[in-house]
């Protein structure tokens, strides 16, 4: 049994007829002829593309980032002598963390008016050729399918008191269904145009009040200056200042957890033309100094230059959301109950039908249909 079951796994022996004229190597007991394997060649030739393709990707994912950011080249840096002038801790553990080939993080710390800033790269998949060549085909297919090379800089303030419990934003017209999708925080604002920005660009605010404060000139500095510059203009994405979660919590989130935050998202550019974003993040440090009141310009910080009617109509709309997440969850845990206490009778009835004869199980139906038939007449009585 066992010698057949080895002569049945031991393949055939080549059939190296002498009829063959091409080119073959010899070797001992070892023939190769090329000519009987043209199919694996395309197949090695395949899986040779594959891996060049994978390695070029990949390179060129790096080349991005730390062209943007960490390169210790000058020649090849655009915003890393920036990062070091403003933060004292510009790089977690002197570099970036990586996961896997499309995202990478930065985690920066030391510097007033804010916690930390979380930048995050999030790539195309250059380095998976299926991958990518999906994404540019769903392009094709889906108009509202938009993929980029995106970078979002995740500032967290460090002295809530002066900054308002607000929802304010800044958002590119081609990015406004995404970002609705995305963000539920945004639920919070109206859409509105504003003559000081370009037709591109969209307001979304809780009050008026809140965007003549962040549109105002405070010295040298305006906004609306920064984002009209058309080297600006083709990587802006959406700024925003937010006191909420982008995700829809379960519950209200106690004081402990809130914390309030400005967040810029861009197009990551070219490593070619990297340095177009940097006057813009230049100004968002500005803008959070301003924010925060850490500059003359603006003493108790936007929460102090806002309207009194204005804070307390900010604060009422927090406590009917949170109103209306409290009861929406206590109506969750009702249904929950409910169903429990539904299977849980469901489950009595059926190990007390279990324990039943024959006979009485079938009774036991019989009045069960009976009285299902007798609740749906009755219900056709009263229609």
């Amino acid at each position: 049994m066992a010698t057949r079951l080895l002569r049945a796994l031991t393949p055939p022996p080549p059939n190296i007829t002498a009829e063959y004229d091409g080119f073959e190597f010899r070797w001992k007991f070892i023939t190769f002829r090329p000519a009987l394997f043209q199919n694996e060649v395309f197949f090695l030739l395949a899986v040779a593309v594959y891996v060049a393709a994978y390695f070029l990707g990949k390179k060129a994912n790096e080349r991005k980032v730390k062209t943007w950011c960490v390169s210790y080249c000058d020649r090849f840096n655009a915003h890393k002598p920036l990062y070091e002038a403003q933060l004292s801790k510009p790089y977690h553990k002197g570099s970036l963390t990586q996961d896997g080939n499309t995202d990478y993080f930065n985690f920066s710390t030391g510097r007033r008016a804010i916690t930390s800033l979380h930048t995050v790269w999030t790539l195309r998949p250059r380095h998976d050729p299926f991958q990518y060549t999906f994404q540019i085909a769903r392009g094709f297919i889906d108009l509202d399918y938009r993929v980029c090379d995106e970078l979002e800089l995740d500032f967290a303030f460090r002295d809530t008191a002066n900054v308002p419990e607000c929802v304010w934003a800044i958002v590119a017209k081609d990015e406004m269904r995404t970002i609705r999708n995305e963000r539920w925080d945004l639920t919070f604002t109206k859409t509105s145009e504003h003559p000081s920005l370009p037709p591109t660009l969209t307001v979304m605010s809780e009050f008026a009040d809140i965007t003549e404060n962040m549109f105002k000139p405070y010295g040298s500095f305006s906004l609306t200056s920064v984002l009209s510059s058309p080297s600006v203009l083709p990587y802006f994405r959406s700024l925003s200042i937010t006191d909420q979660p982008s995700r829809r919590p379960e519950s209200p989130l106690p004081a402990s957890e809130r914390s309030k935050r400005l967040r810029l998202s861009l197009r990551l550019p070219p490593a070619s033309d990297a340095e177009a974003t940097r006057p813009l993040i230049e100004a968002i440090f500005q803008l959070i100094d301003i924010v925060a009141g850490e500059t003359r310009a603006l003493r108790g910080g936007l929460s102090g230059a806002l309207r009194p009617e204005t804070r307390a109509k900010l604060r009422k709309a927090r406590e009917e959301v949170d109103k209306q997440i409290r009861e929406e969850a206590a109506k969750e845990r009702r249904e929950e109950a409910g169903e429990k206490r539904t299977a849980a009778k469901k489950k009595a009835e059926e190990e007390r039908m279990s324990r039943l004869s024959a006979a009485e199980q079938k009774k036991e139906l019989e009045r069960e249909k009976k009285r299902a038939m007798r609740k749906s007449q009755a219900k056709i009585k009263v229609r």
